[in-house]
């Protein structure tokens, strides 16, 4: 178990999960009628998507302005989210 996180392959197969699970949020937020709009979920899948892509920076030994990048990112993209719930209040 070890040896698949250290590689990044585990993170490598949770960003593809949270690419396919954007994608079929997205399919049914157009398809049903009392799904959540896409528009509320993707912050919260952004952020979350970010953080693995600076854990998987951190794990190849990227540059630090990889990590920085994809970190700054995740906080952009979570204030965003918290902005617009408030907002809704």
């Amino acid at each position: 178990m070890a040896e698949l996180l250290q590689s990044g392959r585990l993170i490598d197969g949770i960003l593809v999960l949270v690419i396919v699970e954007a994608l079929v949020l997205f399919i049914l937020s157009k398809r049903l009628a009392n799904a959540p709009c896409f528009a509320d979920l993707w912050p919260t899948l952004a952020s979350g998507l970010c953080l693995m892509l600076a854990l998987r920076f951190t794990l190849d030994d990227s540059p630090w302005t990889f990590v920085a990048g994809a970190l700054l990112a995740a906080l952009i993209v979570h204030v965003m989210d918290i902005y617009s719930r408030f907002r809704r209040v």
